[in-house]
């Protein structure tokens, strides 16, 4: 497979480190870049932090801080934490980068030489940690909608955006393109509040001055969601016609949280309609991480931060879990019983015991090199050939926990077929049943190992180093792992400690 892929997470707030919320939209990300990568696909994989706004400003204000030493000290742990989650980014925007900020007064020029800004008195009401505007018929007791916070009375002179004028070349998109948004029950969502009416919004302030000055009036601040939605076209080098704009726009996909789909599915592509530019191909609105059936947010003091839950699991075990536990798009509870029985019984047991015990046995029948049978059919193989057609469907689908399940019931039937063969028997009455039944088992490993890369990458690449092969998993190794037979001749194996040594 050759292409492009151009994928992209939100922009985060920087008033704090990471928590796994915003650490499970950037795996989820990462595992579409490695397994777009690993398909043969060139990928730009982009995330950054949003570092303007009223809520910054404050929260700066309240540590005695200017809001850009706020954002220098956070934007760094950012790069950090996702370094830790082994995140493959290609590019790490921050929007208070100087070719940003003029990406974005450039994109404003073309939105009002066509016509759709103008001037007027905003008076309602806004929330600030969710830097949005909220309308009466949202809220009618004024309280924002999604966190459920008290909004603020506001009345100010702004710039406004003439998103009514895209009403019906939205309702055209959405009704052409039903894939457009994922999943379907959010499609269905937006394109209900899209033939209800779009009301034109307001896209600067002028109480504050910590944002992206308005082209001609530096008295106002271009709205933060106006300004960190460009980053997807900023990080491409925009408004310049760069080889990266060219090669990479539209996006393929937009990662979100469904908190936030309104700004993605709708304001955004009528920004673009406006401006002239490509929409991106789809967005697709994840759901949240919960604790005792509440959302996960610093602001609610329910954080659980990567770095503690890698302390107890590892990295790897960390990103499984977040894959594993829930369907994508679905709200899912974090919980310690849960995440250790995935690391415990799927990690540890069917995977890492599966590994060392396969690893014993060529060592102790065989030197620790891995005779190469002739070739033979059988259950186990059919099911190992049959994993690619369905990695690739699941992958499009977007349905990560399915996936790995497909993957696990062949690990499951790996480990069954070493009960039924019992090598250790053959070992006295059949030399050459047992190297094939060990050529299988280990076969079986090396393409396993590939497929799980995106996922698991150290213990991935940990499995084919101990299989005796080099260990990363990386670009272009899919059609390898099609292929039934790599494992050479002697192969000399190196078994190592437990992939997943087990947690009491």
């Amino acid at each position: 497979m050759t292409g492009q892929f151009y994928v992209t997470t939100p922009l985060y707030y920087i008033t704090d480190e990471p928590h796994i919320g915003t650490a499970y939209t950037t795996i989820v990300a990462d595992v579409l870049a490695r397994y777009k990568r690993l398909l043969g696909v060139e990928v730009f994989f982009v995330t950054g932090t949003d570092e303007h706004g009223q809520k910054i400003a404050r929260a700066a204000a309240a540590e005695g801080l200017k809001p850009r030493e706020l954002a220098d000290r956070f934007a760094p742990k950012y790069r950090e934490v996702w370094q830790s989650l082994d995140i493959t980014l290609d590019y790490f925007i921050r929007t208070t980068d100087p070719a940003h900020e003029e990406a974005v007064q450039a994109f404003f020029k073309k939105v009002i030489e066509q016509g759709d800004i103008y001037k007027a008195k905003y008076q309602g009401w806004y929330c600030n940690p969710c830097e949005r505007y909220v309308s009466e018929k949202d809220a009618p007791d004024h309280v924002c909608p999604v966190c459920r916070r008290p909004a603020e009375a506001l009345e100010e002179e702004n710039y406004f955006f003439r998103l009514s004028k895209y009403q019906d070349k939205m309702l055209s998109h959405l009704k052409e393109h039903p894939d457009f948004i994922g999943p379907t029950s959010r499609y269905n969502e937006i394109r209900n509040r899209v033939e209800a009416g779009l009301e034109d919004i307001s896209v600067s302030r002028s109480a504050f001055d910590w944002g992206v000055p308005m082209p001609d009036d530096s008295k106002q601040s271009i709205w933060v969601w106006f300004d960190a939605l460009i980053n997807y076209i900023s990080a491409l080098g925009y408004p310049k016609k760069t080889d990266l704009f060219e090669k990479f726009w539209p996006a393929d996909v937009h990662l979100i949280g469904k908190d936030i789909l309104w700004f993605h599915s709708v304001i955004w592509p009528c920004m673009l309609m406006s401006a002239g530019i490509a929409l991106p191909k789809k967005i697709y609105a994840h759901g949240w991480w919960t604790m005792n059936a509440d959302k996960i947010s610093k602001s609610k003091g329910n954080v659980i931060y990567p770095r503690d839950v890698i302390a107890r699991v590892g990295v790897d075990g960390l990103r499984y879990f977040m894959m594993r536990e829930i369907p994508f798009g679905l709200d899912g509870d974090f919980s310690n019983n849960a995440l250790l029985a995935r690391y415990n019984n799927e990690l540890g047991n069917d995977l890492g015991n599966l590994l060392l015990r396969t690893l014993t046995m060529i060592e102790k029948y065989f030197q620790g090199r891995l005779p190469r049978p002739a070739m033979e059919s059988s259950e186990l193989r059919s099911a190992v050939e049959g994993l690619a057609p369905q990695i690739e469907k699941k992958l499009d689908q977007y349905q990560f926990s399915i996936l790995l399940e497909k993957i696990w019931e062949v690990i499951r039937k790996v480990n069954k077929y070493i009960d039924q063969e019992k090598p250790w028997v053959l070992a006295k009455s059949d030399q050459e049943r047992l190297k094939t039944v060990l050529y299988t088992v280990a076969e079986s490993l090396r393409i396993i190992s590939i497929y799980l890369g995106p996922f698991i990458p150290e213990s991935a690449s940990k499995i084919l180093t101990q299989l005796g092969l080099p260990g990363e998993v990386g670009a272009g190794q899919f059609n390898q792992a099609v292929v039934w037979g790599q494992l050479p001749d002697g192969c000399l194996v190196k078994k190592g400690a437990p992939l997943f040594p087990k947690i009491e």
